[in-house]
């Protein structure tokens, strides 16, 4: 059964009295969000669950869209103690909390990823420039001064240097912070080489992101889902598509994935860590305040997250494929967690 539906018989009266049944204190801390975050957030939940005497989290993989909406839609019992996110939260959604009375809500970075472009390794690895990427996948592009629907089919309609195969990208929807970092990073980018673009930025900028968050409907990019792991096993079955996700799941996949090097530079730890692979964003998780000290084990979870056994840079969450903050961050990270510091805007 998903938060979602737990407890729905609830009142919003007897939130307040349910914190200190014993079914909240009984209860085990309840985790979505990030399908990129969620390998971490699991790793640090069943190590938590063995070393603790609380219960071990559940920890579900809702995107990150999804998991900030569940977070956002109240206080009880019904509702998740923390989202994990692979994007900062917006504003509108920091609205959207309070609204519902999640009026303080904690903010943790636990490092950094890369978002990768990868195929098979049964193929030939793909070199790509951000503008080879934007003309590839944005839904409209411009053609001799004026926007088109994207008319490119194969890589080498894109550039002449790219092998003659179709356009086949598999990717995360427009819930995933994945998706939304992906656009940020590599389709802006790439739509700002376009003078025509360029122009349009510097007098309407939403009008700008507009087209280049834009991505094409026509079956060059493929949906497929929030769950990372079915775009591994596609690209292994369908060596010539690419597939984007998380670096994590490149780590974990290297000898049967490769990732394409982007602006000349490869997905790899060293690169990532150093801020020379342009595709790469920090990681989050969110902590519901008023759930601390009412359901046990929160601020215990945080500080086993954010310590230098799991987050480290000999931490096991860098087995897992995280880019680990750097040594002041993370200790400035682990005091707002002790200190359960309310996020500020």
């Amino acid at each position: 059964m998903t938060l979602r539906t737990q407890l729905l018989g609830l009142s919003a009266a007897a939130l307040f009295t349910v914190f200190s049944s014993p079914e909240a204190q009984a209860r085990e801390i309840r985790i979505v969000g990030s399908s990129t975050v969620f390998p971490f957030s699991a790793a640090v939940a069943e190590q938590f669950g063995r070393t603790t005497a609380f219960k071990t989290p559940v920890v579900e993989s809702t995107g990150s869209g999804g998991g900030l909406k569940l977070f956002c839609s109240g206080v009880g019992l019904d509702t998740p103690d923390i989202t994990n996110s692979s994007r900062r939260i917006k504003s509108s959604e920091v609205e959207n909390c309070n609204a519902n009375g999640v009026t303080e809500i904690v903010e943790i970075e636990v490092g950094f990823d890369g978002i990768v472009l990868a195929n098979s390794r049964s193929s030939g690895r793909y070199s790509l420039t951000a503008d080879q990427i934007f003309r590839a996948l944005a839904k409209q592009i411009p053609v001799n001064g004026k926007l088109v629907p994207n008319p490119n089919k194969t890589w080498k309609d894109v550039a002449s240097s790219l092998p003659d195969v179709k356009i086949e990208v598999l990717g995360p929807p427009p819930t995933s912070g994945t998706r939304d970092a992906f656009v940020e990073l590599a389709m802006e980018a790439g739509a700002k080489k376009s003078e025509m673009l360029a122009a349009l930025r510097a007098k309407d900028k939403k009008a700008f992101q507009a087209v280049a968050h834009a991505i094409r409907e026509d079956g060059h990019y493929v949906e497929a889902g929030e769950n990372d792991n079915l775009i591994v096993q596609k690209l292994q079955a369908n060596p010539e598509a690419l597939g984007i996700f998380g670096f994590s799941f490149l780590d974990q996949n290297e000898d049967q994935l490769q990732g394409s090097i982007v602006d000349g530079n490869e997905p790899t730890f060293e690169n990532i860590a150093a801020g020379d692979y342009s595709i790469s964003r920090s990681l989050f998780f969110y902590v519901k305040k008023a759930h601390v000290g009412e359901v046990p084990g929160i601020q215990e979870y945080v500080a086993e997250f954010t310590s230098d056994r799991a987050a480290g840079p000999d931490g096991y969450l860098v087995d897992k494929g995280l880019i680990p903050l750097p040594g002041p961050k993370l200790i400035a990270v682990r005091t707002r967690g002790v200190e359960l510091s309310v996020l500020d805007m």
